[in-house]
């Protein structure tokens, strides 16, 4: 296949069960996908251990970039030891799991990337559907953002959100459709206290992703 025709694909990558979900859709549906994960300063490191070890087990290019200068910037639970993360949030305030920019500042830098690789398509995990209430998680944000970044850099990027309009239920069905249910059971990273797999349960993110493979049982097995 001529290399210009091949359809190629970035992948905004944590290593956690959206993001691998994802992955897993691209590498359906592209010739070439690339993995990019982002070092931001975050408590838990050890999710960029778990991208890597996800890709190098399905031959995917990986790439870690320095984002650290977000750490300095928006101090928050996900990335002060100091800070724990709030189960709930005060009424009309954002979680103080959100960080400030992260989306906007990771979907830049990976059309960044992927431009200078000849790379048109982007694909990122964000959902409106079942999230924490993240405003850089919301179709709006995305469709802002796809037409900056065309704009910013001339270039045709097409930023695609397979889970947008997904539950957590629902996303597990996709794996399961996808045939990696196991690898997202078992191998990622979503915990907020950084346990991998099922995670310490307890946690905000954790209840989320637990509450949606019961509903997935329930409702798809």
């Amino acid at each position: 296949m001529n290399e210009k025709l091949k359809r190629k694909a970035v992948v905004v990558f944590s290593g956690g069960q959206d993001s691998t979900t994802c992955l897993f859709w691209a590498l359906k549906a592209y010739d070439e996908v690339i993995a990019i994960s982002f070092d931001y300063g975050q408590k838990h490191i050890f999710e960029l251990t778990c991208a890597e070890k996800i890709c190098k087990n399905n031959n995917v290019e990986f790439h870690v970039l320095d984002m650290s200068l977000l750490n300095q910037l928006a101090p928050n639970s996900l990335t002060r030891r100091d800070i724990e993360v709030c189960k709930e949030k005060p009424e009309g305030e954002l979680p103080n799991s959100f960080v400030d920019g992260r989306n906007l500042i990771f979907l830049t830098f990976a059309a960044v990337f992927a431009k200078q690789r000849d790379i048109h398509h982007i694909i990122t995990g964000v959902s409106q559907s079942d999230f924490s209430g993240y405003p850089d998680c919301r179709d709006v944000f995305i469709k802002s953002t796809h037409v900056t970044l065309n704009l910013a850099m001339d270039y045709p990027f097409v930023i695609h959100t397979p889970l947008m309009w997904l539950d957590k239920a629902q996303t597990w069905k996709m794996a399961y459709d996808l045939g990696v249910l196991e690898t997202i059971k078992n191998e990622t990273l979503t915990c907020y206290n950084g346990i991998i797999g099922e995670g310490c349960g307890a946690c905000p993110s954790c209840e989320l992703r637990n509450k949606g493979y019961r509903e997935f049982e329930a409702n798809y097995l």
